[in-house]
């Protein structure tokens, strides 16, 4: 069943359950078929990389999924997370809001 999120690429998210809370970074990545985003710099995992033709074997660090409901949209200004709420504007398009502020949350992406 595909979930529909109140978290995009690229928001700045806070997590705020787990191993991991605390950690702020941005989202690179909405899974909403299994209810998870990728977050950067958030559930490192080194991985061992077999060496391929004339690269070196190597181990690198990949992020894996968290689960959307583990993670918060971070407001940097007032250093706090944010309760999304949708609002329907005149024209009929839905935009992404703070529930206590009343500020547009699409407008800053462009």
């Amino acid at each position: 069943m595909k979930i529909k999120f109140k978290i995009h690429r690229d928001d700045t998210v806070v997590v705020i359950a787990g191993k991991f809370k605390g950690r702020v970074g941005k989202v690179v990545r909405v899974i909403p078929e299994d209810g998870r985003v990728v977050v950067e710099g958030v559930a490192l995992q080194k991985r061992h990389v077999k060496a391929q033709g004339d690269q070196a074997g190597r181990i690198i660090e990949k992020e894996r999924p968290i689960h959307v409901s583990n993670v918060a949209i971070w407001n940097a200004d007032e250093k706090r997370r944010v309760k999304v709420g949708l609002k329907t504007q005149d024209d009929g398009t839905k935009v992404r809001v703070d529930k206590k502020t009343g500020s547009n949350l699409d407008q800053a992406k462009g």
